[in-house]
């Protein structure tokens, strides 16, 4: 850690999920997970913390809408918000395949490597965020998340792609929970710092 910094920012898992864990179907589709107004907001207030995203070239490919989205007047309140939260973070992308970026403030890494993480973690004044079921499992086995926040859906999806990778083995503890009118019920979990098991 550097001479001087008290602390060094944290990795935090966000995912919005359906109740039997899946975060997209199995036609791909996540309409289902669509938060409303009060759930944005939330989420809204929770990212501004963020100072990087690090994410999956699908994932990328998804969010970089943001970097035109939410500027027009018709846009709600939030999604303005959002948009402006989103654009003034530092992006980088793990893709062995994208050739080039398509917004402000992103680079791209070539492999996932723990020791880069880890080093971005020590080296930065605010949170990261992992995006991505399969770039969070990666993080996840190597030991480097922090916190789990999880936003479960009210509804049943019956497969696809998994929230969490399967035989992955943490512990967690409780840090907040919280319920929303529409159904969504948010927890957040620490991370034990034990190792973690390896994927099977």
């Amino acid at each position: 850690m550097d001479e001087g910094k008290d602390t060094m920012g944290r990795l935090i898992y966000t995912a919005i999920t359906s109740l039997d864990g899946y975060i997209a179907d199995g036609s791909g589709s996540f309409d289902w997970s669509m938060p409303d107004e009060e759930v944005h907001g939330f989420i809204n207030d929770q990212e501004r913390a963020f100072g990087t995203y690090l994410y999956g070239r699908r994932l990328y490919e998804v969010m970089v809408a943001w970097e035109t989205l939410g500027t027009g007047p018709d846009e709600s309140r939030e999604i303005r918000d959002y948009a402006s939260i989103w654009k003034a973070a530092d992006k980088i992308v793990f893709s062995s395949t994208l050739r080039e970026v398509a917004s402000e403030r992103t680079r791209i890494e070539r492999s996932f490597v723990p020791e880069l993480v880890e080093r971005l973690k020590v080296e930065s004044p605010a949170d990261l965020t992992v995006g991505g079921a399969e770039l969070a499992g990666h993080a996840l086995v190597a030991g480097l998340v922090d916190e789990l926040r999880l936003f479960v859906s009210p509804v049943i999806v019956g497969g696809g792609t998994r929230a969490l990778p399967a035989g992955l083995r943490l512990g967690l503890r409780l840090l907040d929970e919280r319920r929303f009118g529409n159904g969504v019920v948010y927890s957040a979990y620490g991370v034990a710092r034990s190792e973690p098991s390896p994927l099977t």
